[in-house]
């Protein structure tokens, strides 16, 4: 039954949780930013909210336990009531990814400070689970910043981009889906999404880390 999972049954509840608080703060970024620039769409939907009810997708969830990535419930944003359109867009599409890597950096905050006072509870079970928590926010802050549709990467270029490029885009877009879940579950991954996980992800880390190190030690 184990090996039908992505991640071991002992780690299925910490990854439970860390998606529960991950995908909930990530979804609660963008409609708080696209609120404060003017667009009450997200709120009038219910989606200004820290409860993971609303921002949860079943199957977008489900899928990251048994294929190792998912998603969460996109909050809808209308352009058209921001004044500058293009800055809050991009604002309201870094937020999403930021508030991951502000959890990660929360999770090795905790981690540091756990250590300095008591270095035998990061070998528990807390420590376990601040290692996944701080895994998966990172991989969340990078597989989002990826330009691709429909991840937040895409609508930054989107929103930067030149008009006459940005209408090509919108041409496309239709596929990007398409084209992410080739470059992800085919060979293709081995020059695409494999170099993430081997170099940038783990790099991300390591700078976080140094970083955390010099304050606590």
């Amino acid at each position: 039954m184990e090996g039908f999972f992505a991640y071991s049954l002992r780690e299925i509840p910490y990854v439970a949780i860390t998606l529960m608080i991950a995908f909930t703060c990530h979804e609660f970024s963008h409609a708080y930013v696209a609120y404060k620039f003017g667009d009450m769409t997200a709120q009038k939907q219910g989606r200004l909210t820290l409860n993971p009810i609303k921002h949860l997708d079943p199957f977008g969830t489900i899928l990251i336990f048994i294929a190792g990535f998912g998603w969460a419930r996109p909050v809808p944003v209308n352009r058209f009531f921001f004044k500058k359109p293009r800055v809050a867009g991009v604002l309201v599409s870094v937020a999403g990814p930021l508030s991951n890597l502000v959890l990660a950096s929360i999770g090795l905050f905790t981690w540091y400070a756990l250590a300095s006072m008591a270095p035998d509870v990061t070998l528990t079970g807390v420590g376990e689970f601040l290692d996944i928590f701080i895994w998966l926010n990172i991989v969340l802050f990078v597989f989002n910043l990826l330009p691709f549709p429909p991840l937040d990467g895409y609508r930054i270029v989107e929103d930067l981009a030149p008009n006459h490029i940005r209408a090509k885009m919108t041409q496309f877009e239709q596929y990007g889906v398409f084209i992410f879940l080739i470059l992800v579950i085919t060979p293709l991954d081995r020059y695409t999404i494999q170099p993430i996980f081997q170099f940038i992800i783990p790099g991300l880390w390591e700078g976080l880390n140094i970083f955390f190190s010099q304050i606590f030690f």
